[in-house]
């Protein structure tokens, strides 16, 4: 395993156990919000300065893109070859109800492109990981994307909703939504990419996403056989947040129900 990466999950393991901490009594844990459902907690900013913490040690000369804290850079160097992208806790509102479906996810950008990746589930203790060109992994075991061919057979897990949480039928991924087996909505984007990469989900498709959202989550599902884009197949996902991740045959299907 490359030293970065080992590294990487040494920082998730420490937050993770901030995070299960905390969650232990919920009803103490100071609750603010940065937008419409959009909650943060005192134990995103500590998991998020105990990842740096390790990480920075580590890496002193590198640069830091948080959630919580925005960019951090090396002094006299505002452009590293090297920036690792943090989101502490995914999956917040989930996190304060107590439902345990929420993750941290550690990126490590290489001149703006993925090559290392770790998300980890501190409910579940599962690690997911990945290196470019080496292959994605659930804590030892390498995965792949599922081999689902039939797009009505497949389980896709989505961040598109309109208002109220409910997709209207004139948006247009109501038809790719609806013809599909069922679709999950559980509020944690990184495990959603992370489930893509292992199986348990055969698609996913979110809007407006940010960096930290997807880096880590993306590198999984390439280095797990899949596919990544934006809705016209290219590779602007990045930069605009609108993404489609999934198994290739699933993938290619999903993208002709938004041309439809």
């Amino acid at each position: 395993m490359h030293p970065m990466l080992n590294t990487a999950i040494k920082a998730a393991r420490r937050a993770g156990t901030i995070i299960n901490r905390a969650s232990v009594d919920l009803e103490k844990i100071k609750v603010g919000r940065k937008g419409p459902g959009d909650y943060v907690t005192e134990t995103d900013a500590a998991a998020e300065e105990a990842i740096i913490d390790v990480l920075r040690t580590a890496y002193p000369d590198h640069g830091f893109i948080g959630e919580e804290t925005g960019e951090i850079m090396p002094e006299g160097n505002d452009n590293p070859e090297n920036v690792w992208v943090i989101d502490p806790l995914d999956g917040t509102t989930n996190f304060i109800h107590g439902f345990p479906h929420y993750a941290i996810s550690i990126a490590m950008l290489h001149k703006g492109v993925p090559t290392h990746a770790v998300i980890f589930d501190p409910a579940k203790n599962e690690i997911f990981h990945a290196t470019r060109g080496g292959g994605a992994f659930l804590d030892d075991r390498r995965i792949r994307v599922s081999s689902l061919r039939k797009y009505h057979d497949a389980l896709l897990g989505a961040h598109v909703a309109d208002s109220g949480g409910v997709v209207k039928s004139t948006s247009p991924f109501s038809a790719m939504l609806s013809d599909c087996a069922a679709v999950r909505r559980v509020g944690a984007t990184v495990l959603d990419l992370a489930y893509v990469a292992c199986g348990r989900l055969d698609g996913f498709v979110a809007t407006k996403l940010k960096t930290w959202d997807m880096a880590a989550g993306a590198l999984l599902v390439l280095e797990a056989g899949g596919l990544v884009g934006d809705f016209a197949g290219e590779q602007t996902w990045y930069e605009s947040g609108n993404i489609i991740a999934a198994t290739p045959k699933i993938f290619t299907q999903m993208l002709v129900h938004l041309a439809e």
